[in-house]
């Protein structure tokens, strides 16, 4: 296979969401989680032989849809998956949603990490539920929570835990041992865990291994919801096909009510390039893992030569947490966008002293995203 991922593909006259956001300024669009790599051409066309049929009634579920998926889960983490247990959904993020509204009442609580993937914060403030957090720390260059710090802030009425694995934006893959930690404070509150597992396919991190929460024993399996798509590894988000894997059948059915005349099935295109993206995509996404890795390694070098910048190197994912609290400037967000850099603010995952670095994107394009960076803080030590 061809190396495509150097090549630059002009999207700011295109509807892509994250060029236009700064149209017509000289700022790189570096936030939003897509990529800018051209999708697997085995999507492409399975997308272009549907469109050739022409008709685009109301569509049912592919059956190779779940049968690439039950394989999948099974092949990848031996994890052996009951087509029943399947909920189709048209984005991750509904998923979210839908499990704060499903599994708690207005008068109880969700509880997550911080800084977490924003939605996880709207989610609960969307339902009018309260969040309990517990902070993210720096771990031997890992973001883990201790939820056993978060105990004496129970109140009994928290009712769901959420999590991401890998965690976004930190990068972190969690271990066995950390994933039964969590599945141990879930048990002793009484809590279903509401699992978004979207980045599990970008692993960056030789001999890591990623470990669906569900999959680490019948306990974990009951009490679990796992949130799964390949959009964020295809770059196929904006067709929006993803799905719910809940073993439980009352949970599976409270999930399945609290969607109805709300949350449609996925588009029926979108369910074509899921399709051919977790069957035929794996040369695909083997060469973009090894591209991923020597951007992330070579970020991670030049971020922390920078005076007042700090960056623990991600596990997985596209996305590098740069911790920005030493510069000293009110948003760092704000400071870099004056200087042509269009990060995610931090203060959305909950610390505005970081911003999100998106470097899903040809190489050349990250090496003047920080040369413009050395050049920001440069002025700020005249």
């Amino acid at each position: 296979m061809t190396c495509t991922f150097d090549q630059r593909i002009d999207r700011r006259h295109s509807d892509s969401l994250k060029w236009q956001k700064y149209g017509g300024q000289d700022i790189l669009p570096l936030w939003v989680a897509d990529t800018d790599f051209r999708s697997p051409q085995c999507v492409i066309d399975a997308l272009q032989q549907r469109v050739a049929h022409g008709i685009f009634g109301y569509g049912t579920t592919p059956d190779e849809l779940i049968a690439v998926t039950t394989a999948r889960m099974l092949a990848r983490y031996q994890w052996k998956i009951d087509p029943e247990w399947l909920v189709l959904l048209p984005g991750v993020v509904s998923g979210l949603n839908l499990a704060v509204r499903a599994f708690t009442e207005p008068h109880q609580g969700t509880v997550a990490p911080t800084p977490i993937y924003p939605p996880f914060r709207s989610a609960a403030k969307l339902a009018d539920r309260a969040q309990l957090n517990v902070p993210l720390k720096l771990h031997e260059g890992r973001w883990l929570a201790d939820f056993d710090e978060l105990s004496p802030a129970m109140t009994g009425n928290e009712k769901l835990l959420m999590l991401c694995n890998p965690q976004n934006p930190g990068g972190t893959v969690y271990r066995r041992e950390e994933l039964e930690a969590q599945l141990r404070f879930a048990q002793r509150h009484d809590l279903i865990v509401c699992s978004d597992e979207i980045h599990c396919d970008l692993l960056l991190e030789d001999g890591v291994q990623h470990i669906p929460f569900g999959s680490l024993n019948e306990d974990a399996q009951r009490r679990s919801v796992t949130l799964i798509s390949p959009s964020k590894t295809f770059n196929i988000a904006g067709l929006g096909a993803s799905l719910a894997i809940i073993p439980d059948k009352a949970l599976r059915a409270r999930f399945n009510k609290a969607r109805l005349g709300i949350v449609p099935q996925p588009d029926i295109l979108a369910l074509v390039a899921a399709t051919a993206a977790w069957r035929d995509g794996q040369p695909w996404l083997d060469e973009q893992l090894a591209y991923l890795k020597t951007s992330r390694d070579w970020l991670t070098e030049r971020v922390n030569a920078i005076e007042g910048l700090s960056l623990a190197r991600p596990e997985a994912t596209y996305l590098a947490w740069i911790d920005a609290s030493q510069l000293n400037v009110a948003s760092p967000a704000l400071f870099f966008e004056r200087h042509g850099l269009g990060f995610s603010a931090g203060r959305d995952f909950g610390d505005d002293s970081f911003v999100r670095f998106n470097f899903g994107c040809p190489r050349d394009l990250i090496v003047e995203a920080v040369r413009r960076m050395e050049k920001a803080v440069r002025t700020l030590r005249r």
